[in-house]
């Protein structure tokens, strides 16, 4: 393949290759970026692809690996090695560590949450969590499949009222 034959099959893909970059990088200047250098390495070594074979594949396999390698590069440089002999200077960063209070509280509200509902609504909903199927939540509990529906909205209905402090805001 001709050098002229090489950068016309890398602008054709480049389009193609662009969701991906997107997808990997979730911002549109960083995909560009991605996309760009996955261009100028494919580019610089054109003379390692082999003529027959799948250029979108190969092109992809360096998008990926480039990403990698850049995403590796950022942790690294995000990484602080303390050599002071005073160990007060490694807890003085801005860095935060959680304990598992918060989830064990919600964890409590939780279980107090379904511990309230009624049996009628509580056993589907319990059976339905544990990986029960509603037909054999029915029966099970030798009710209609429809009521079984219906008893776990409820039951989901109450919880989400009781727990709506939990709620996410977005």
């Amino acid at each position: 393949m001709t050098t002229l034959e090489f950068s016309y099959s890398l602008n054709k893909l480049s389009s193609s290759l662009k969701p991906f970059a997107l997808k990997l990088t979730r911002d549109m200047d960083d995909a560009n970026d991605l996309l760009q250098d996955t261009m100028v390495k494919a580019f610089t070594n054109k003379d390692k692809f082999a003529d027959g074979t799948n250029l979108k594949a190969w092109l992809y396999t360096i998008m990926k690996n480039t990403f990698i390698t850049n995403y590796q590069r950022m942790v690294r440089r995000g990484t602080f090695v303390d050599t002071t002999d005073n160990l007060h200077y490694i807890n003085s960063g801005g860095a935060l560590v959680e304990n598992d209070a918060y989830g064990d509280f919600t964890m409590d509200d939780i279980t107090n949450a379904i511990d309230q509902l009624d049996d009628v609504y509580k056993t589907p909903f319990m059976m339905h969590y544990r990986g029960f199927k509603y037909h054999e939540i029915a029966d099970k509990l030798d009710i209609p499949i429809g009521t079984v529906k219906n008893r776990i909205h409820i039951a989901r209905k109450i919880l989400k009222d009781q727990l709506h402090v939990y709620k996410h805001k977005n």
